[in-house]
């Protein structure tokens, strides 16, 4: 199977709907579900291929519902996406997998820990979005971000309006205008990983791939990020490492300090100068290297 192959695969589902994912990496290596951030798809785990063959680690980046090639599901929640992975998982012969969930995607991280403490091995999250049901995480972003996640809370209507026929629009016909947008009062660190032309073309591509079939998606994740996630976090028995970036100006610090006040054994791994794309992005070796040492064998 060639590199394009390997990024552009699908399954189908239980329930009929198509699921989308890549792979890259190790073929041979240490398997790694990789949930990808907001509003991203499969291709997003591209930024970290080159770090996964060098640590060994098979990366799987299914899409979530809604985007890239995965069908959307109505009426679902942040905890359900584990009925989707194990399917995955199944399909590809994998009994036991770790998770690796990036910004958007540590719910959906911490959600496989939660409902699946049997299939996984260790769970990292990677400036991950933290609980928006209060107001302290919330007020900690950014006024764009804080808007939309009010609407989100209030009018699923005005949301696919706002977000779904305008933005998600113009996101889907000019990323590189979003990607500049969020330099805006970015740190350096960001700054400089955003503007490499490698980085750039993968994340827009990344982008535009996740809003190609529509915004619906997007705005159901949305939805989903401000209301009950639909697990609890109690359910998690199994130790969590969080990686952040206290530069990080998209999804703040705090975000991961208040998830971890609910894991007792928990790691935090913060980086001063780092932002929201640095880290993952630059870091990857070392992310990647200590989620696989932390395994529970």
């Amino acid at each position: 199977m060639d590199s394009s192959e390997r990024l552009n695969q699908t399954m189908t589902l239980k329930d009929g709907r198509q699921l989308g994912f890549a792979e890259v990496g190790d073929p041979a290596g240490t398997p790694v579900v990789y949930c990808h951030g907001f509003p991203a798809s499969r291709l997003e785990s591209v930024l970290i291929a080159a770090a996964a063959e060098r640590q060994r680690v098979r990366i799987i980046a299914p899409d979530r519902p809604g985007y890239g090639l995965s069908n959307w599901k109505p009426e679902r929640t942040i905890g359900d996406w584990a009925d989707d992975v194990v399917q995955l998982a199944d399909h590809l012969g994998i009994e036991r997998f770790s998770v690796l969930g990036t910004s958007g995607g540590g719910p959906y991280g911490l959600a496989l820990a939660a409902r699946l403490p049997d299939r996984v091995r260790a769970v990292g999250i990677v400036c991950g979005l933290g609980r928006l049901t209060g107001t302290e995480t919330m007020q900690a972003m950014r006024w764009p971000a804080r808007f939309g996640f009010g609407v989100a809370r209030k009018s699923r209507w005005l949301l696919s309006l706002v977000y779904g026929e305008f933005i998600g629009r113009l996101i889907y016909r000019k990323p590189e205008a979003a990607l500049s947008l969020l330099t805006v009062g970015s740190p350096a660190s960001d700054r400089s990983t955003l503007t490499r032309p490698q980085v750039k073309s993968a994340l827009c591509a990344s982008v535009r791939e996740a809003l190609r079939p529509g915004a619906e998606g997007a705005v159901q994740d949305m939805v989903l990020y401000a209301h009950d996630w639909g697990f609890d976090l109690a359910q998690i028995r199994m130790p969590i490492i969080f990686w952040h970036g206290e530069a990080d100006v998209t999804v703040p610090l705090s975000h991961t300090l208040a998830l971890a006040e609910s894991f007792p054994q928990a790691q935090v791994c913060r980086y001063p100068d780092e932002g929201h794309f640095s880290l993952p992005i630059d870091r990857a070796d070392e992310i990647i290297e200590t989620l696989i040492e932390s395994i529970i064998r």
